[in-house]
């Protein structure tokens, strides 16, 4: 049975249990500092067979994407709520900073954002509401003047996605992320 199988059906209750706790080990691994998500020892500590780790994840991306999905969950209702704000370029700046703290905050959602092809179609599901949610904010900037032609909401994941690899590459000082991100929505302006 594969991750996608998994969420089509209802697991049983051993099968549920064994889930649960491969995630649960996994957070205390994360919690812990060690970023690793090694399936083999994370089955050792979860006292199950290696089979099962994999049955649910079948590398460690898929575990990623399950550990973070209520994360991006809240990233998907900030970019919903940013779409509805009366003052879409305040709603972006808003939505920007937001996924770029949470980015910063953890590389492994930062991973999971900026991945091109997804474990479990329901974290492409949330990419796709995330997508749609950015894509309508971008047209009624657009509409207002606020920003560029051109730019489309994956272009924005890319550009977030740049900003959190470099300041991580740097010494990962906050007040780069800000004066980063104040270039990125400058660049998103219209040309005057």
């Amino acid at each position: 049975m594969t991750p996608n199988a998994d969420r089509g059906t209802a697991l049983r209750a051993d099968a549920a249990r064994n889930r649960a706790r491969v995630l649960q080990v996994a957070r205390e691994q994360l919690a812990a500092g060690d970023d690793s998500l090694m399936l083999n020892a994370i089955a050792r500590l979860a006292g199950v067979g290696v089979g099962t780790v994999y049955r649910h994840f079948p590398n460690r991306h898929a575990l990623l994407e399950a550990l973070l999905a209520e994360r991006f969950q809240q990233l998907v209702r900030e970019a919903q709520v940013a779409a509805a704000d009366e003052d879409s370029l305040a709603g972006l700046h808003r939505l920007l900073r937001f996924a770029l703290e949470r980015a910063l905050d953890d590389a492994g959602f930062a991973a999971v954002l900026g991945s091109a092809s997804d474990a479990d179609a329901r974290t492409s599901a949330m990419k796709a509401e995330l997508d749609h949610a950015v894509a309508e904010l971008l047209d009624r900037a657009r509409r207002a003047g606020a920003i560029r032609h051109g730019i489309e909401a994956d272009d924005v994941r890319r550009l977030l996605c740049g900003i959190e690899h470099a300041v991580r590459s740097g010494d990962n000082d906050a007040k780069y992320a800000e004066i980063y991100l104040d270039v990125l929505l400058e660049g998103l302006r219209p040309p005057r």
